[in-house]
């Protein structure tokens, strides 16, 4: 189905929604990306609840609905049986309880957004708390998203093959294939490693976290502040 096509499906199907479904809705749109599952292959996400303006007990939270043509149709091609006015149906409805769920739910927005905030400051270079990012949206266990960054726990080791001045590979998963990235020689933890190089990007980046073991002298003494770097990830073969 033709991009104009599938904006005409849309709306034609926002028409039988209820009223009570779009209150606080600013809007529904219709994007051309692909976004690719952070962790299955083969899986895109067709849609998203964008979190906009609210205040007070969160009922007069504002959201954007997003779908993503580009998904559906890379879905279509995997399978010949795919049915574009059912699946259309099933995302835009999902999208809107959700909406639905965070009017209801305060706790989670305000987390969403000092999740967000500390997100931005860590974008530009300013002192972050290095947990925010599981205050975002959960995808997968250890996948978390904030805003349009997709945060991974990675996990980090010394096999051999390491380029020169650098200490250690951290490993993830990122939609469906395994990759891993070099870290520099004694990096602080935690450590922040935004990727490049991968397969099928998200829409933001994908940040890999190697998180700090906590110690008992954390009490006593003053937690060090995470490290920031940008690295290629390798992807792992066999």
């Amino acid at each position: 189905m033709r991009l104009d096509d599938f904006r005409s499906l849309v709306e034609r199907l926002l028409k039988e929604v209820p009223s009570s479904y779009l209150d606080g809705v600013v809007a529904v749109e219709v994007s051309p990306k692909t976004v690719p599952h952070p962790v299955r292959a083969d899986i895109y996400t067709l849609g998203e609840c964008v979190p906009l303006e609210w205040s007070g007990s969160g009922a007069d939270l504002q959201s954007r609905v997003v779908l993503y043509h580009g998904s559906f149709a890379a879905l279509a091609r995997f399978a010949p049986e795919f049915e574009w006015r059912h699946e259309t149906w099933e995302t835009l409805s999902h999208e809107l309880r959700h909406h639905l769920e965070w009017r209801a739910n305060v706790e989670a927005l305000e987390a969403y957004d000092w999740a967000a905030e500390q997100n931005f400051a860590r974008q530009e270079g300013e002192a972050f708390d290095p947990t925010f990012y599981r205050s975002g949206e959960a995808l997968a266990p250890g996948v978390y998203k904030v805003d349009d960054d997709v945060f991974v726990e990675g996990e980090a080791g010394n096999p051999k093959g390491l380029p020169d001045g650098r200490g250690e590979w951290a490993t993830f998963i990122w939609h469906g294939t395994s990759y891993r990235v070099a870290l520099p020689r004694n990096v602080q933890r935690p450590v922040f490693v935004s990727v490049d190089g991968l397969a099928e990007p998200p829409l933001g980046e994908v940040v890999v976290v190697v998180r700090r073991k906590p110690s008992v002298w954390d009490v006593w003494r003053t937690v060090p502040a995470p490290s920031a770097v940008r690295a290629t990830a390798e992807a792992i073969r066999g």
